[in-house]
């Protein structure tokens, strides 16, 4: 009976259990249940969003590279864009092999043939290469061939590749391409690769960064598990947008003709820097700019060792170039008197004394004598009567002590004056106890070239941004002062040809034959680094030339500083030293001026010596020159311009027959074409004024014999 009852009470226990285990396995059906009908309708898990992370899962999102800007020439020559590079490895490790089983390193029977195709195209040892592929440990999966063997390019891969050697390999990399090398390289500056992206450091790549840079875009579309796009999906993207294009103002080839007159000059006299800017000086453009020392944008070669741009960075005392500006100052506040003289060769101001070069002197001198002789003495005179504030005012209009602050000419500096002790400021006037910039001296130097109207350098001629083809910006002529007047300007280039044909001038060097050039020469003294005054010595100094051209219509304005050169040479003289950059450069420039917007491009002078006088006026209308006949004889016996010279269109070319010769109505010639005609009629002339010749003493087409002296006056 008791069995019985314990079997009884074990089934209900049973039942219970049961019960109990269907419930709780139909708690766990309905949660589950629920939580699958969750999902589906909320699309969410555990707080993510279950429909996001599919999209993830399945789309393709890929980023597309912007590409940097170009920056051209003025003529839309490229100076420096967008390329790709690479980098050479060698993979040594057996283990390497190719999806197929194939072997995908370098065999030890290919070492020898690997050295020699990669040291021929990288420019190294054959030794060398050999070593760095043979490793002290075997283990090494692969080698880097160090700065060789990185930034290589297209073609040279191409030429690695071909010799078709199992393991070397190659990693590209965007870069950017610098096809002239050297050139303008301190205000072109350079882009190097950071994290896989182009950033500008020096110069316009660095100024313009953000507008070269551009923006890449993003491509994102949904895929299946074998990664081809969903059609029911869309697209989601964002346009790359390619950096904006900039054009400068330079001339590849007047910039070229520049580099390879500074790298002579540099190798032949070894300075320690020099600085040349030519510039339009009517727009402001600048054509042609270079330092020395410098580097290749391209190799970096002489990078580490010129970070600084001397043009805009670096001041410097500019010697006697400043005259200019003090004579301008003098002849504009109506101080100057051209026939009044001083006693030149040395001046006593408070006991402090300001001396000539020649300090001898050479007697009482006129104040134009001074312009034309480069005396201290006399422009301190002239700061004297001047007065220091009035002095100051001037050399602020002028735009000394302030940036230029030009789109393109980057960390200016705004230059120093000591101003303090009268004799500090009758120094500013002969360029020392002031300190400048290149471009300041080039901006000063247009109000002398364009009537008194002083513009701002630029370099940057326009910004295009490459995506729809509009100009974002256009540089403009900015005229930034007036500090003199029309007639001032033209006095001061009357002054400036004086420096170059007057017999006493400085600047005899500088004369080219059939232009009419106006220039300033300049020895400024250099402070000693060890304090107590100035450096001695003959070449301890910053030499220098400022010149105009064509002075009756200016144009162009040429800026030459040399410092610190370590010989002469066979020049014998710093001014025979310049004239080595400065007279092939302006020539050029003024034989490049002459044949744009001409159909006729030969201006080359033909030989018409010993032909008749018609005939050789027929030879030469080929040139667009002024010809002039001398003398009332049947052929020619001389010509001013040498047969084979490139002349401008409108350039004076004076010929002298066998017969009596004859003085022409020279009435608006300049002074240097007088002072040509002079030497090839055997003529004396005194000059009297500045500026063009308003009348002769001696009518024209008179015979004139030798030796026989002409009055000119000038105005």
């Amino acid at each position: 009976m008791n069995n019985k009852r314990e079997i009884n009470d074990n089934t209900d226990d049973s039942k219970k259990f049961g019960k109990v285990i269907f419930f709780i396995v139909l708690s766990i059906f309905v949660l589950i249940i629920f939580r699958f009908f969750y999902v589906g309708v909320s699309h969410h898990a555990d707080g993510e969003n279950l429909k996001k992370k599919v999209e993830q899962l399945y789309s393709k999102r890929t980023e597309v590279k912007a590409k940097r800007g170009t920056i051209y020439d003025a003529n839309n020559q490229v100076i420096a864009e967008d390329t790709t590079t690479y980098s050479v490895y060698v993979v040594l490790s057996k283990d390497a092999r190719t999806f197929d089983g194939k072997p995908a390193y370098l065999k030890p029977s290919e070492k020898d043939k690997a050295a020699k195709v990669l040291s021929e195209n990288l420019g190294t040892s054959y030794s060398k290469m050999k070593k760095i592929l043979s490793p002290k440990d075997p283990d090494i999966y692969q080698v880097e061939l160090g700065s060789v063997g990185k930034n290589i390019s297209l073609e040279t891969k191409k030429r690695i590749q071909d010799a078709n050697i199992t393991g070397i390999e190659f990693t590209p990399s965007q870069a950017r391409l610098y096809p002239n090398g050297t050139f303008a390289s301190h205000l072109v500056g350079i882009a190097e690769n950071e994290n896989n992206k182009l950033v500008g450091i020096m110069g316009i790549e660095k100024q313009f960064n953000s507008k070269l840079s551009g923006k890449n875009g993003i491509k994102s579309e949904q895929t299946d598990g074998q990664g081809t796009k969903l059609p029911w999906t869309k697209e989601v993207s964002r346009p790359v947008k390619n950096g904006d294009n900039i054009y400068t103002t330079l001339d590849s080839h007047l910039q070229n003709y520049l580099e390879t007159l500074l790298t002579k000059a540099q190798n032949t006299y070894h300075p320690k820097n020099i600085n040349a800017v030519l510039m339009n000086a009517k727009t402001g453009e600048i054509i042609a700019a270079s330092q020395r020392p410098t580097f290749n944008a391209q190799t970096k070669v002489g990078l580490n060792s010129s970070w600084t741009n001397t043009l805009t960075e670096s001041t410097y005392e500019p010697g006697s170039c400043m005259k200019i500006f003090s004579m301008a100052a003098a002849i504009n506040s109506g101080i100057y008197n051209p026939n009044a003289t001083f006693n030149s060769g040395k001046y006593n101001i408070d006991g402090a004394y300001v001396y000539d070069w020649n300090r001898a002197g050479w007697g009482p001198i006129t104040y134009r004598q001074a312009f034309i002789r480069s005396s201290n003495v006399g422009m301190a005179h002239l700061e004297q009567q001047m007065g220091a504030k009035r002095w100051l005012r001037y050399l602020k209009s002028f735009g000394f002590l302030k940036p230029v602050d030009a789109p393109g000419l980057e960390n200016e500096a705004k230059g120093y004056i000591g101003y303090k002790y009268p004799i500090d400021q009758a120094n500013t006037a002969y360029g020392q106890s002031i300190d400048v910039t290149a471009m300041q001296m080039m901006q000063g130097f247009t109000a002398i070239a364009n009537n008194g109207t002083m513009v701002q350098p630029r370099i940057i001629k326009k910004i295009v941004d490459p995506n729809d083809n509009k100009t974002v910006y256009e540089s403009k002529r900015k005229v930034v002062g007036h500090p003199i007047t029309s007639s001032t300007a033209q006095q001061v280039r009357g002054m400036m040809r004086d420096v170059i044909t007057d017999k006493n001038g400085t600047g005899q060097a500088y004369n080219i034959n059939g232009y009419d050039i106006g220039v300033k020469t300049g020895t400024a003294q250099i402070a000693n680094p060890n304090g107590g005054g100035y450096l001695t010595g003959d070449t301890n100094y910053i030499f220098s030339v400022a010149g105009i051209a064509p002075l009756n219509n200016p144009k162009y304005i040429l800026y030459v500083t040399m410092q610190q050169p370590e010989t002469f040479g066979t020049q014998g003289a710093a001014t025979k030293v310049l004239a080595t950059i400065f007279n092939p450069m302006m020539k050029q420039t003024l034989q490049d001026d002459s044949t744009k917007g001409t159909s006729n491009s030969d201006n080359e002078v033909p030989n018409v010596k010993g032909l008749s006088v018609e005939t050789a006026q027929q030879e030469l209308k080929k040139t667009d020159a002024d010809v002039i006949i001398c003398g009332n004889g049947v052929k020619i016996n001389q010509q001013s311009i040498p047969a084979n010279q490139t002349v401008m269109k409108g350039s004076k070319i004076i010929l002298v027959t066998n017969g009596a010769k004859t003085i022409p109505d020279l009435t608006g010639w300049s002074r240097n074409d007088v002072v040509t005609l002079a030497d090839m009629l055997g003529i004396k002339v005194h000059f009297d004024g500045s500026g063009f010749v308003k009348s002769q003493s001696v009518s024209a087409n008179t015979v004139v014999k030798k030796n026989q002296q002409v009055n000119i006056a000038l105005q």
